[in-house]
């Protein structure tokens, strides 16, 4: 059961709402991520973000953030994570000037010198946040983004299933420490390897694709307002062809947006083949990729 924590203003009034807010940041939503992020703010449960690499996953959860006021904590998650990087650690190098430091008194006989020392290393002077641990004793609004879980080992997930079932964290040498105020919590996954169950239970669900063309266009004219209608027409449709491909990586949005950006500063005003073959080192980041897309485009 989830511990009971003091409510806190939603940020958001309506899921309408949330796409005009989101906006305003440059963050264009459709109505399913929009209906999510609301429904996450008004049932205080984490929102858990799956689709592929360069959908705006990520960008999400720095638009509510910006949207709210609130302050992004990440954790990024990789193969070897562990509490120590994700939750707390002890400043280990300080601990030890402190204990030498008492065991000098103690050695001249002051031993509740000693004694003092041994409780004073395990102190809030002592100790080192990480991200889980700071989002959670955060009094301000704050966006808490696990970042790419799916990268972290399995084992991770049973400190996550802790700290998002209760928002509290118990450190042995001072006792459990409660969230006064639950953050708005994001995780992202590309769905590299399948999350637990328990893990899933505990969050809203919301996949992100690639978005259609229109939407597509609409973020273009957003991030690159001076980039002329057509050309971001012709990279728009260039961008999915691509994406149809057996790529290894698939071009983001961000890169769609860098290509837009890329061919405003060269002054191309179109995306004819020389423009792509120049260019394509700013979409295609592996050479295969390049040779592949310069065959399948019929680039000469």
């Amino acid at each position: 059961m989830d511990r009971a924590l003091p409510m806190t203003p939603p940020i958001f009034a309506s899921v309408d709402e949330v796409i005009t807010r989101l906006a305003e940041t440059g963050y264009l939503a459709d109505k399913a991520t929009a209906t999510a992020v609301y429904l996450a703010d008004r049932l205080g449960k984490p929102l858990l973000i799956e689709g592929p690499a360069g959908v705006g996953k990520t960008e999400l959860s720095r638009a509510v953030a910006q949207t709210a006021g609130a302050e992004l904590v990440r954790l990024q998650c990789y193969e070897g994570v562990d509490e120590s990087r994700a939750l707390y650690e002890w400043n280990h190098a300080k601990q030890i000037l402190r204990i030498q430091a008492g065991g000098a008194g103690a050695a001249a006989g002051d031993a509740a010198s000693w004694d003092a020392t041994k409780l004073d290393v395990f102190s809030e002077e002592f100790l080192l946040p990480r991200p889980l641990l700071t989002a959670i004793r955060r009094e301000d609004p704050t966006v808490l983004l696990i970042d790419e879980v799916d990268k972290a080992d399995v084992e991770i997930e049973g400190l996550l299933l802790e700290v998002l079932s209760d928002f509290a964290v118990t450190v042995p040498e001072l006792g459990t420490i409660v969230a006064t105020r639950k953050p708005f919590a994001v995780l992202t996954s590309n769905a590299t390897r399948e999350l637990s169950e328990a893990l899933k239970r505990r969050c809203l669900f919301l996949h992100l694709d690639f978005p259609d063309a229109e939407l597509e266009r609409r973020i273009l004219a957003s991030r690159v307002p001076e980039l002329p209608e057509a050309v971001a027409e012709q990279l728009v449709n260039t961008v999915r062809v691509l994406r149809g491909m057996q790529l290894k990586k698939l071009p983001s949005v961000a890169e769609t947006i860098d290509w837009g950006r890329t061919l405003l500063a060269l002054g191309m005003d179109t995306l004819d083949d020389d423009a792509v073959r120049a260019t394509m080192g700013v979409i295609l980041k592996h050479r295969s990729d390049q040779q592949r897309a310069a065959a399948e485009l019929r680039l000469n």
